[in-house]
């Protein structure tokens, strides 16, 4: 039988520590959350590999690291609301959750998003909500939030979406440039997001997050 809380003591001691991921309240997080629960059963001995899994062509679980740096820059508080975008089976909302006041999950996939919610309740998570509906949309009836998270690429942050983070609130997404990308932490400033390079990651772009094509003859 596959001792999966060994694995999670792997994941952490190889994949998180030495990204420079030391904070404690993540560490506990990413301990304590059974990651191979918000996967698929068929991806259920994959979970706790290096990479992102993939749920679907263009939706996917990210990686333990990028999960772990994203949290460790935004250093999200024990009084803030959290979106977290593209919730998929409700992993990383689980994870948030620990840190967080409450977390608003978005997941337009309605098969994804009866799986968290069924996921989150069975595991005790109880400051965590599910909403089913476009993630571009965001869920603006429970905002504004201190901090927003992107589970998957972007190419734009629709406005929808920064008119919902708080001035002075953060957002971490992952830009996609090609195949590449990057991790960005933005502030909300006066209203316009200052974003800053953190570090090198990658995932498909979201449905709602790509760049328009301009139009030429």
């Amino acid at each position: 039988m596959t001792n999966f809380a060994d694995r999670r003591r792997m994941m952490v001691d190889n994949q998180v520590r030495p990204s420079d991921v030391t904070k404690y309240p993540i560490i506990e997080a990413l301990l304590s959350v059974e990651r191979e629960n918000f996967v698929p059963q068929a991806l259920r001995e994959a979970a706790y590999l290096g990479e992102n899994l993939a749920f679907s062509k263009d939706r996917v679980l990210l990686e333990p690291r990028t999960i772990a740096k994203m949290l460790d820059a935004l250093d999200i508080t024990a009084d803030e609301l959290v979106l977290d975008l593209g919730a998929g089976m409700g992993y990383s909302s689980a994870v948030i959750a620990q840190m967080a006041q409450a977390v608003i999950a978005v997941e337009e996939d309605e098969t994804l998003a009866r799986d968290a919610e069924t996921l989150l309740a069975e595991t005790g998570v109880v400051n965590a909500v599910v909403e089913t509906g476009q993630i571009a949309a965001g869920a603006p009836q429970h905002g504004p939030y201190d901090v927003i998270t992107v589970e998957g690429a972007v190419e734009v942050v629709p406005q929808a979406i920064i008119d919902q983070l708080k001035n002075g609130g953060r957002m971490a997404a992952i830009f996609a440039d090609g195949n590449l990308g990057t991790v960005r932490i933005g502030l909300k400033v006066n209203g316009q997001m200052n974003w800053r390079f953190s570090f090198n990651a990658s995932a498909p772009v979201l449905a709602g997050f790509e760049r328009e094509e301009a139009f030429s003859l």
